[in-house]
This record gives C-alpha cells, sequence and structure tokens, in this order.
C-alpha cells in the first residue's frame, strides 16, 4: 500500500507489550517500535500498555501510559475500558504465549473481546503443533484479529497450515534493527580490552534455550586454529530462570569451560545491556553465532541485530535463520554440530577477504529490516484497516417493527423436564442442564403470552411449572436453583435470587395463568413457600418476592403474607436509598448490578397494591435515574454492561449488554406508565424495547424475527451469537409486554393508535 503524502489516517493507537525496563526480547522489541513510531510519525499518538509479571516491580518510563498485571483479568479488564474511552483507533499486540495469564496466555482473550476497535496482532511464536490450550487461545485470537503480523514467511505458512489462516489477512514484516554505519571492527575492540583477539559473539538472556554449550564444545578446534580466539557470551541470565533455580545454568557452563580447559577462551559479560552498548559489542565482533537448538524459532531479535551491523553469522538452521541468512548472507550448520562451528568458524577467521564479503552482504540486508521500514509498513497495516471498517448506518428507530410474541425457540429449548439453560448458536447445550431461574420465567411467559393452542399452553405450564415444584426443597426451606441434564439436582438450595424469582413467577400464575387449575396450584405452593422471603438478605430477591406478592395480592385482595412482603421490603427499599443516596447518585446501591430496573419496578407495583405514595415517589426517582444511565448519547438505550457490575459509584459501561436489562427496564416503565398516565413511560419502554431490534449501540439487531429467538448480547466487537434461555424469555416476554400496551393504547383510543 503506497503512503499518502497527507501522512497516515490513524491518529491514535494502542500498543500492548512488555517494555524497557523489563528484561527481556519482547520488552526491547516493543520499546523499539514505539520509539521508531514516534520518530517517524510523530503525529500519531501512541499509548503503551506494559505486561507486568512483577507488578510494583518496574519503574516504568513516562511513556507507557499503564501497566497490566499478567495473572490478573481484573487488569485485563480495566485496561479494556481505559482503551476503549482513550479515543484509540486500533490496537496492536505483541504476542507471545509466556507474557499473558492464564492457561497458554488466555486472559489477553478478556481485553480483545471487550474493545471494539481494530486489533492487529504480531505473532512472536506461530508453533507447529501448539497445545489444545494455545490452539485454542491461537484460534481465538485469530478471529479478533483483522491483522496478523510475523517475521518470517515461514510463519505465514504455518499460519495457513495449521490454523486456516486467510493468505490476505497475514503480513510478513521482518524484525526490526538499528541504523549505524558499517565499521572496522578494529576501532571498536579497545573498548573492552580485545585487541588482538578474534571475537566470536553471542549475545541475549541466558537459558539452555540459547545452544550455549554447543558453541562451548565448539571452541577447542577454534582455540587450537587460532589461539588468540575470544568466545563472549553477552547477556544476563534470564529473570524467569534465576527466580526458578538461581545461576545453576551459567554454573554447569562454567564447569563445562573449565572441564575444556578454555578459561582463555570463552569469557561471560554478565549483564543486560542498553542498545548503545549492545551495538558497540556487536561492531567489535569478528562473527556473530546464534547455535539455538530450537528448529521452530521463527524470531529472534539478536540475529537481526547482528545482521544490521554487518557481521558474519554462523547459524543453526531455525526458521528464522534459513530465511535471512538464506542467498549467501551467512553461514548454516546442524543443530548440534560442534565440529561444524568448528569449521565454519575457522573458514572465516582464516579468510579475511571472505569474513569481510559476507559481513557486507549481511550489512546490505539490514538495511531493508530498519525499524523505520518496520513503523512505515505497520502504519500501512492500520490504515489499510481503517480505510476497510465500514461506516455504520445508523437504524431509524421509527421504522422498527414490533414483533409478535411466539413460543418457537422457547420450544426449541425445552424438552419434558424444563427449559434448558445454555446454546451453542441456536442449539441447546445440554452440558448445563437447567435451572429454576429460566423455569420460573418460561411459566410466567405461559400466563403473559397470546395467541397460544390452548392444549401447547396447558402442556407447557405443567412442565415449566412442574420444574419449579420439584425444585422446592421442604427439608431446607428452600427452592433449589440447578439441575444437570440427567435430572439430578447440583445443590440442596438455590441462590437468593433463584428463591425470590420462584416466588415471583408463582405470584404472577396466581393471579395471570389462563386455567384456574394452574392459578389454584400457584396459590397454594405461593402460600407455602412465600415466607422463605423473609430470610432472604439480597435487595434483587426482595425485589423478586415483592413482584410474586404484588401480583398475588392482586389475585387475592387482603392477602396477609404478600402485603408484608411488600411493606417489610417496600420500607426496607426506601431506607437503602437514603443511606446510599449522594447529590449525583438516586439508588439503593453503590453500585450498579444486573435487573437493575427491578427495584424501582417492585416498590412502583407495591406503592399501587398499598395506596403508598412514598414507595410510588421513590420507585419513579429511581426510575428516572436509572434510565437516564440507560441512555447513550445518541438517545438510545444502552443496557448497563455486565463490566459496570461493582464499581462503587461509578457511571454504567456501555458492554457486555444482556437482554435481560432491557426487558426489565420494559416492565418498570410499563409499571410506571400504570401509575402515572404519562406517556414518557410509554416511549421509555418502547426506546428499551427497540434495542432487541437494532436501535443500540452496534445497529445490530438481537432479535431474531423467524424463530422469536434472542442473541446473549452485544459485546464490544458484535453479538455475542449463542441463545440461551434467558434471552430468548427476556425477549418474548418484551413482545407480550408491548403487545399489551399496544392492546391497552388502542382500546382507550381507538384502532387507529400504535405503538409508535
Amino acid at each position: 500500500m503506497a503512503r499518502s503524502p497527507m501522512g497516515p489516517r490513524i491518529r491514535h493507537l494502542a500498543l500492548i507489550g512488555n517494555f524497557l525496563p523489563r528484561k527481556c526480547g519482547i520488552a526491547t522489541f516493543t520499546t523499539d517500535t514505539y520509539t521508531a513510531l514516534a520518530e517517524r510519525y510523530p503525529e500519531v499518538q501512541v499509548d503503551v500498555y506494559a505486561m507486568d509479571d512483577l507488578p510494583g516491580h518496574y519503574a516504568y518510563p513516562p511513556q507507557v501510559t499503564g501497566s497490566i498485571a499478567q495473572n490478573d483479568r481484573s487488569a485485563y479488564l480495566e485496561t479494556a475500558r481505559k482503551i476503549e474511552a482513550s479515543g484509540a483507533e486500533a490496537l496492536w499486540i505483541q504476542h507471545e504465549y509466556g507474557i499473558f495469564g492464564g492457561a497458554a496466555g488466555e486472559l489477553l482473550l478478556a481485553l480483545t473481546d471487550r474493545i471494539s476497535i481494530p486489533v492487529i496482532v504480531t505473532l512472536h511464536t506461530v508453533l507447529e503443533r501448539p497445545s489444545a490450550d494455545e490452539r485454542r487461545v491461537m484460534e481465538k485470537l485469530i478471529r479478533r484479529a483483522s491483522k496478523l503480523i510475523v517475521m518470517a514467511e515461514k510463519g505465514r505458512e504455518i499460519l495457513k497450515r495449521v490454523h486456516g489462516v486467510k493468505d490476505s489477512k497475514i503480513e510478513v514484516i521482518p524484525h526490526g534493527v538499528p541504523d549505524r554505519a558499517f565499521a572496522d571492527t578494529a576501532d571498536f575492540k579497545p573498548n573492552f580490552g580485545w585487541e588482538g583477539r578474534d571475537v566470536i559473539l553471542t549475545f541475549g538472556l541466558l537459558a539452555p534455550s540459547k545452544g550455549i554449550e554447543t558453541m562451548i564444545e565448539a571452541m577447542p578446534a577454534v582455540a587450537a586454529a587460532h589461539p588468540n580466539a575470544l568466545y563472549v557470551i553477552l547477556g544476563a541470565t534470564h529473570p524467569h530462570l534465576v527466580a526458578h533455580e538461581g545461576e545453576a545454568y551459567r554454573d554447569r557452563l562454567h564447569a563445562q569451560i573449565a572441564a575444556l580447559g578454555l578459561q582463555n577462551n570463552v569469557t561471560f559479560v554478565d549483564r543486560f545491556v542498553e542498545q548503545s552498548d549492545l551495538l558497540d559489542y556487536l561492531q567489535a565482533a569478528d562473527i556473530y553465532a546464534t547455535p539455538y537448538p530450537n528448529p521452530a524459532q521463527i524470531t529472534s531479535g539478536t540475529l537481526s541485530y547482528a545482521v544490521s551491523m554487518g557481521k558474519p553469522v554462523v547459524s543453526t538452521p531455525y526458521v528464522h535463520a534459513t530465511e535471512i541468512l538464506d542467498q549467501d548472507h551467512g553461514v548454516l550448520v546442524g543443530f548440534g554440530d560442534s565440529a561444524a562451528f568448528s569449521r565454519e568458524i575457522n573458514r572465516l577467521l582464516g579468510d579475511n577477504d571472505a569474513r569481510l564479503a559476507l559481513a557486507k552482504r549481511a550489512y546490505d540486508r539490514g538495511r531493508t529490516m530498519l525499524w523505520t521500514r518496520l513503523a512505515e509498513r505497520a502504519i500501512d497495516a492500520f490504515d489499510a484497516i481503517l480505510d476497510e471498517k465500514p461506516h455504520r448506518i445508523r437504524t431509524a428507530t421509527n421504522e422498527l417493527p414490533t414483533l409478535s410474541p411466539v413460543l418457537t425457540a422457547v420450544e426449541r429449548m425445552s424438552d419434558a423436564t424444563g427449559m434448558l439453560q445454555h446454546s451453542i448458536y441456536s442449539v441447546p447445550d445440554r452440558r448445563h442442564g437447567y435451572c429454576i431461574d429460566d423455569n420460573a420465567r418460561a411459566l410466567i411467559l405461559m400466563s403473559k403470552i397470546d395467541d397460544v393452542d390452548e392444549a401447547v399452553r396447558d402442556r407447557w405450564t405443567a412442565i415449566y411449572g412442574g420444574f419449579v415444584q420439584h425444585a422446592w426443597n421442604p427439608d431446607k426451606r428452600k427452592f433449589r436453583n440447578f439441575m444437570n441434564f440427567d435430572r439430578t439436582w447440583c445443590e440442596d438450595e438455590g441462590s437468593e435470587d433463584s428463591n425470590g424469582r420462584a416466588i415471583w413467577a408463582l405470584g404472577v400464575t396466581a393471579r395471570d395463568a389462563r386455567a384456574q387449575k394452574h392459578r389454584d396450584w400457584a396459590s397454594v405452593l405461593f402460600d407455602e413457600t412465600a415466607s422463605i422471603a423473609f430470610d432472604l438478605g439480597s435487595p434483587r430477591a426482595h425485589a423478586f418476592a415483592m413482584l410474586g406478592a404484588a401480583a398475588m395480592a392482586e389475585a387475592h385482595p387482603g392477602h396477609a403474607l404478600s402485603r408484608e412482603i411488600l411493606t417489610r421490603f417496600g420500607d426496607e427499599l426506601v431506607a437503602l436509598l437514603e443511606r446510599t443516596r449522594r447529590p449525583a447518585w438516586s439508588w439503593f446501591e453503590i453500585v450498579l448490578a444486573y435487573d437493575n430496573a427491578r427495584l424501582p419496578e417492585a416498590l412502583l407495583r407495591a406503592g399501587h397494591v398499598l395506596g403508598r405514595q412514598d414507595f410510588l415517589d421513590t420507585g419513579l426517582e429511581t426510575l428516572s435515574w436509572i434510565a437516564e444511565r440507560q441512555t447513550s448519547p445518541e438517545g438510545r438505550f444502552r443496557a448497563v454492561g455486565t463490566e459496570s457490575f461493582g464499581r462503587e459509584y461509578a457511571d454504567p459501561l456501555p458492554f457486555d449488554q444482556q437482554p435481560l436489562e432491557a426487558q426489565a427496564t420494559i416492565d418498570a416503565c410499563l409499571a410506571a406508565h400504570e401509575a402515572t398516565g404519562e406517556a414518557r413511560w410509554a416511549e421509555e419502554a418502547m426506546r428499551a424495547y427497540r434495542w432487541y431490534l437494532g436501535a443500540n449501540d452496534l445497529d445490530i439487531p438481537l432479535a431474531s424475527v423467524a424463530d422469536g429467538g434472542c442473541f446473549d448480547g452485544l459485546m464490544p466487537t458484535g453479538l455475542n451469537r449463542n441463545q440461551g434461555a434467558e434471552s430468548i424469555l427476556a425477549l418474548q416476554l418484551a413482545n407480550c409486554a408491548i403487545s399489551a400496551l399496544s392492546k391497552r393504547n388502542k382500546s382507550v383510543a381507538g384502532p387507529e393508535l400504535a405503538v409508535a
């Protein structure tokens, strides 16, 4: 792609990787990448987020915007929030399995799943035979990435063959290198006391993966032919190796040197050197050796740097070496072949003209790999991604039709036991079995939905009701929640919320079931079980129980237990608000969570049944407050995302948005509409309803119109395409509520009125 004379299109970039002063190759690479971008494109803002294996240990420079604690999932989520809020247009990840937490670095996926901007990933390792975890993580990362960068053609070939990546998604950009003039080694040897020595150099963090033993074993033959030869091993021991075994590996190498009598021909420089010093060391060397034992190594920054300084290289034929040293730009010998290292090093040391010619060929190749070139090609890739990004067309909300309730997707997720919890796309996932939460909601739906064959309604009411009935554990006086697919219970008692929802479903069924037999059954079970509400401590569990009690009180006016639930928990909610209220915070808790609108709805329903104006006033105040926070800058409904949960006195975050929140808001707004007659509440309910139809942050419908299914949520990158029971029921109950509103309005204002 040709660079625009107007400069790069991208103006703000986030960059994730290790960063100096952390001592490792990825840290050096990321730091050099940042520096190259800053020098070549000063108009592009680059925010660096450093991966941190020792939180609090590194004194990061001002260029680092933030750090990510390697093994702390919340740190990845918080960084995703920061990147989203920063205005960055794209994210560049330097990927190596070991620098991210979780199995095969899977914690990185928690971050990439929660940002909406394009992602480019530079893969520093591409495995021929990944483990199950490595394959799982890599393929999720591949699906998320807009572009993958590898540093060798072999990396492209492996991605295509092992992972099925299409060629157009892969970019080969060689490892960047610094730019220095070609120099005579004699000008630099005095800096290190190496005058008169033939210097062979290996550098990098010391570890068994570097194959140093092979070169030490080669040195007796080199020293015999060239007594002044000096093999310099430059670099500190890898910090992870030090943490595991101290300097045991270096001690083993010293013992090998002593056993071979090489004390005068092998030396260590045991320190991590800065780049300028490193280049001086390289320019003092006559030959550079890389005896790496791993054939699959696709990237070697040390090799790239040696070539860029014009070093004659003798190397094992790992992937990066075979590509960068091809066409006579270096010398390749077999893995572990000490004799071949001796032979080729002696040949080069004995032929100054051949050594100089090889050095100049290597230097010329290095000019094609400068950091400036890497920065230019990377920016070209980001610009191309931004150019390809489709322009989002906003859906006109007044063009979105309402949907009729249907049972197709509900029945798809149900069997003779009840409704299954989860699905993989639209196919039920039996591994997770059933729960009372979903079956209670499904039982409510059977009372709400119109235009259903009564035999069908009767069958499913009996099945969902039977699940609720069977979930009651009289010994514990609690409802169970989770059931395995083999119909064995997972626990003796369920969560507070699941018990509250069971009471809610019984109350609604006692009031709204179409058959008297089902109303009678629900009334009896409500009377037997609803007193457990007084053992519940969660405000949401109280709210669910209140919704059931309000329905029961309407079915049986004067119902003492229901009125006590409504009065006691209503008073508690009012008191909670007074304790947590702040000037800009009119809510019952110091955090936002799930099903938020159920709390004001419970007060509104209780206020209606009890004639309590204070309940009505508090319900309207808090519903207004939460509705305001569930509104995007464009005026659309924005469900409180699950990433918002648990953040004290904080505005909500937009993702992941769940269908449950829209349904709760619809029900609460319709309760406010019934209590006040104000049209604004019907409009607010419709705003939440249109979220299902595509009037949301991503302009993507969640409702599957053909069969009544509903996707599980809005992620930053698009839909969660699974269609679980909770989501399907949320949509169908929302359809029922909006349909009922439309029918009420038509009966009052005439058939010409439609819900807009």
